[in-house]
């Protein structure tokens, strides 16, 4: 979960919470809240996240899109059948595009 990697960069580089909150412009709760993935983050914050924290936006992208994708299916029976047969449909549409661009 996105939450559970943000404390530990964070702890990582020696932060704390009321120093993400300041930069995020929002209060420490939240920042808490997010840590304990009681709360979603923001798409919006990832590119400061992704500053303070010294890792690449694209990999808490991943973690995010991840997150988003969990909360979806948790629940359900046929969960891993259903992002195996959605990561053929995402794969089977990147050659569909690709063939259209030649």
């Amino acid at each position: 979960m996105i939450g559970q990697k943000l404390r530990e960069l964070r702890e990582l580089k020696g932060l704390v919470q009321r120093q993400i909150a300041a930069e995020l412009e929002v209060d420490t709760a939240y920042v808490s809240k997010i840590e304990g993935n009681e709360k979603p983050v923001s798409r919006q914050h990832l590119k400061k996240l992704s500053i303070l924290l010294d890792i690449s936006e694209d990999e808490l992208l991943k973690h995010w899109i991840a997150d988003k994708i969990f909360d979806v299916v948790k629940n359900e029976k046929l969960a891993i059948e259903a992002l195996q047969l959605a990561k053929q449909f995402y794969l089977e549409q990147i050659e569909i595009n690709r063939k259209g661009t030649k």
